[in-house]
């Protein structure tokens, strides 16, 4: 059950989507000692591999070696959500329960219509957290920012995030979606976009780009809708 005064929230529609977009981030935060709490929309059960409760493991061993303090899944339904008034008052509440200082969802603009449309649900869902008047468990909460990680497509981000020291922290909670990622020669399983070299190589090679484009060596990019506020002109400060 999700407990309160969280620093981050990432939320996302599909167990490992969170993973593939954010992992770096949430281990970086929770080394430095941050409540970090993850949310996953659905079970994915619309996958062409592993069962829900074979995901719910690999998602809570993910959990673990991210270092977040708890993951939940609203058991939303995989290619069906968006459209129960209900979803968004459960959103709501866990967001009024968690309070979050910061909430990270996926970015609007994404090849998957889950993506999308999770985007569009949670950036709702904050708004609606902060109305003292709507209809939801818990007192009103205003989250400070929403930022928008990446999973499939990705534009320029407004500002990226050093991973550099935890990105084998990203491999192995990635690693823990073994029914999703392991090449079907070895698992048996369908063939699939995600279980070839090529997308791991797929996210890699974005980190990597991002990383290079701040020198560092793997970055995670971020895009939020409001400006972003610095104390002045001079790149770094003493």
């Amino acid at each position: 059950m999700a407990t309160s005064d969280l620093d981050l929230l990432v939320f996302g529609p599909h167990p490992d989507d969170l993973e593939i977009g954010a992992a770096g981030t949430i281990a970086r935060h929770a080394a430095l000692g941050h409540r970090v709490g993850l949310c996953d929309l659905t079970g994915g059960e619309m996958g062409s591999n592993g069962s829900v409760p074979e995901r719910l493991r690999e998602s809570e061993a993910a959990r673990v070696v991210l270092g977040a303090v708890w993951r939940e899944n609203l058991g939303w339904p995989d290619r069906g959500f968006g459209k129960d008034p209900a979803e968004m008052q459960q959103a709501v509440g866990l967001i009024r329960r968690a309070r979050p200082r910061v909430v990270a969802m996926p970015y609007w603009s994404d090849r998957h219509p889950d993506h999308v449309i999770a985007s569009q649900v949670l950036t709702e869902a904050v708004f609606n957290a902060g109305l003292r008047r709507f209809a939801a468990e818990g007192d009103a909460w205003k989250v400070e920012w929403v930022c928008y990680y990446f999973i499939n497509d990705a534009v320029t981000p407004s500002f990226v995030v050093d991973v550099t020291e935890h990105y084998e922290t990203k491999r192995r909670a990635l690693d823990c979606h073994a029914s999703q990622f392991t090449p079907p020669a070895a698992s048996g399983e369908v063939a699939t976009r995600l279980n070839t070299p090529i997308f791991r190589q797929l996210i890699e090679s974005r980190d990597a780009q991002f990383g290079a484009l701040a020198g560092v060596r793997w970055a995670e990019g971020f895009v939020v809708r409001e400006p972003v506020v610095r104390d002045g002109l001079l790149r770094f400060h003493a």
